[in-house]
Parts: C-alpha cells; sequence; structure tokens
C-alpha cells in the first residue's frame, strides 16, 4: 500500500506505510507549479489523477511502479492534462465501468471527461442526455479554450529542479 497525498506546491509525494518517501512526482506542464486540490485513483490502482487550483486535470500511469517500486526502470509517467474548468477543482474521480472521469469545480460546474483522452462529454444539468458512446468529437466547454494534451515523451518525466536566476542591472536597458 502507498499513500499519495498533493501539495501546495503543485507536487505529489508518495509514502509508505512506514511514512517514508518514496517518490515525488512534479506534474509536466507549460504552466508554473501551482497548488492541487484533489487526487483520486481508478478501481484498479493503474491511474492517478490530480486536480489543481488552476482548474487543470493530470493524469499519470502508476501500475508498473507499483508492482515493483524498487525497479528504477518502472517509472511513473504523467499521460494526459488538460484544462477541465476555469476555476479550481474541488473533487474528482474515476467512473470505471464507463471510463469516464467526473470534475467538480468551486464555480459549481461538475463536468464529464473520457478518460483516456480528455474529451469533454458533458456537464451535470445540461438539456440534453450525455452520450458516453461519442468520443470521437472534439468539443469543448463554453469557458475553455485548450485542448488536451496527450504526453507521450519517455524521458519528460519531471523532478523537482533547484533553478537560480540571478539578476542582473541592464544599464544599457
Amino acid at each position: 500500500p502507498i499513500l499519495a497525498s498533493a501539495h501546495e506546491n503543485g507536487c505529489i509525494y508518495l509514502w509508505s506505510i512506514e511514512g517514508t518517501l518514496m517518490k515525488e512526482l512534479l506534474p509536466f506542464s507549460k504552466y508554473p507549479s501551482v497548488p492541487l486540490t484533489a487526487l483520486c485513483t481508478d478501481i484498479s490502482t493503474k491511474t492517478l489523477l490530480a486536480g489543481s487550483k488552476e482548474g487543470h486535470i493530470m493524469c499519470w500511469s502508476v501500475a508498473s511502479f507499483l508492482e515493483d517500486e524498487q525497479n528504477s526502470k518502472n517509472q511513473i509517467k504523467e499521460e494526459l492534462c488538460w484544462r477541465a474548468h476555469s476555476a479550481e477543482v474541488v473533487d474528482l474521480f474515476h467512473e470505471d465501468e464507463k471510463n469516464v472521469i467526473v470534475t467538480a469545480s468551486i464555480d459549481g460546474s461538475v463536468r464529464l471527461w473520457h478518460a483516456v483522452n480528455g474529451y469533454y462529454l458533458g456537464y451535470f444539468g445540461q438539456p440534453r442526455k450525455s452520450d458516453l458512446s461519442d468520443i470521437n468529437r472534439l468539443i469543448l466547454p463554453c469557458d475553455i479554450n485548450s485542448f488536451p494534451t496527450i504526453i507521450k515523451e519517455e524521458s519528460k518525466y519531471m523532478e523537482k529542479k533547484k533553478l537560480e536566476y540571478p539578476l542582473m542591472l541592464d544599464k544599457e536597458k
């Protein structure tokens, strides 16, 4: 058994039951790290999902790491990232039977997403019935303008790095 915790610095920490830090994950993103506000897994614990304060959802494949966490070749790989809400994600869960991710935001909206590709399926309270089988149409909610990003690079596993940016005065500018 492993415990996952989400933090304000944007990292997810994986802990052993004894309290030993096993892994530190930093989401792969073109955006700066933002506080994570929700975590969940699918029923088989192969996928770890996180929601952020800015409305993003991130998905990691954790199956190979959980099978043998001592093997350094078994990395945790971020597979998918998308903007689900324009405000903070307060809860999310993975519905395994229909392969749907349900997200809830502080703005009061509850939305449905396809778990494999992050495609938008609808929202709770919409006038039409949600068609969970039509996963090929790429539409977005009215307040979101970016499509899901599928992260394919194997080498893009992000570890927290310390960077230094010294300030320099340029008198000509």
